[in-house]
């Protein structure tokens, strides 16, 4: 159900909401002050990319610069990203079958808020990334 899920997804708004995120992510390469923003941002691509049967989970190792970096980008982008992912979400919500299509999105806002310290795992193994 997840591959039927994440393939409808992809066509119908997976593909943009990456293409957009990777062109963020490579103009915030431009500067280097924005390369741990770009890395994020396209951490970002890779899950709105392929959603379905994974989950962003917190990194215990992140510390107080990923929070200074989460405010800086909460403040420049992310309210930004996480109202669009509100839109979005709550227009493909008022179809039947657009509920999973809405709930992904709503997914997606946490992680569009505070990209930093977050890491995306597969939800078969939600905490099996070997750090914990």
């Amino acid at each position: 159900m997840k591959t039927i899920l994440n393939l409808i997804w992809l066509v119908l708004s997976g593909f943009w909401l990456a293409c957009a995120y990777l062109i963020a992510g490579l103009i915030l390469f431009i500067t280097i002050i924005g390369i741990p923003f770009g890395i994020a941002s396209w951490r970002i691509a890779g899950f709105a990319l392929w959603p379905f049967g994974r989950t962003a989970v917190p990194r215990r190792d992140a510390g107080a610069p990923s929070c200074i970096g989460n405010v800086l980008w909460l403040v420049l982008a992310g309210w930004w990203l996480a109202l669009g992912h509100i839109i979005t979400g709550t227009i493909l919500c008022l179809t039947i079958i657009g509920i999973p299509l809405g709930l992904a999105n709503f997914k997606l806002i946490p992680i569009s808020l505070t990209p930093l310290g977050h890491e995306i795992v597969s939800t078969d193994r939600p905490f099996a990334t070997g750090r914990w």
